[in-house]
């Protein structure tokens, strides 16, 4: 063997296994790195349909509010026809119960979101109870009258999960 053989041979022996164990390297890099990312698009999108489900239960429990106040105000019209109190009252504690109910699915989402979503969702929430408290008072044709603010800023929340919902 010539020289120049032996010295190409100790190059290739001793190079040669560097430039695969620094190729296992940039690989294993690079497999971390897409690791890495895989888990941030899990948590996104868990993170998503997380917001979406609670989304869907505060647009169930709105309208369960609104079903409630019905209930409250047709159940107080019969009453002061009739001199009783108790229906009424039972009706309001389910009613607000449900605007609790609205009001810590609200809270969830907003603890989500930005400030300014923070206060759309507080303001919402206590203009559901206002008109809660109030159905007991307002006769059933005027109920949604009063609850024209409060679905609008609904609308707006809705709205807000349909964005989330697209991106």
């Amino acid at each position: 063997m010539s020289e120049r053989e032996v010295t190409v041979r100790t190059v290739v022996v001793t190079y040669f296994p560097m430039f695969i164990a620094t190729l296992s390297l940039i690989t294993s890099i690079y497999n971390g790195y897409l690791n890495n990312k895989f888990v941030d698009i899990i948590q996104r999108n868990i993170t998503r349909t997380e917001y979406l489900k609670t989304c869907k239960e505060i647009i169930d429990a709105y309208f369960q509010v609104k079903f409630h106040a019905a209930i409250v105000s047709e159940n107080a019209a019969r009453e002061r026809a009739s001199g009783s109190t108790q229906a009424a009252s039972m009706a309001l504690i389910d009613a607000e119960n449900a605007v609790n109910k609205f009001a810590a699915l609200g809270t969830y989402l907003a603890n989500l979101r930005d400030d300014t979503s923070r206060e759309q969702y507080t303001h919402l929430s206590r203009e559901l109870d206002k008109v809660v408290r109030d159905a007991i008072n307002t006769p059933s044709a005027d109920l949604d009258k009063r609850f024209a603010a409060a679905h609008q800023m609904f609308t707006d929340v809705n709205n807000d999960c349909v964005k989330i919902a697209k991106r």
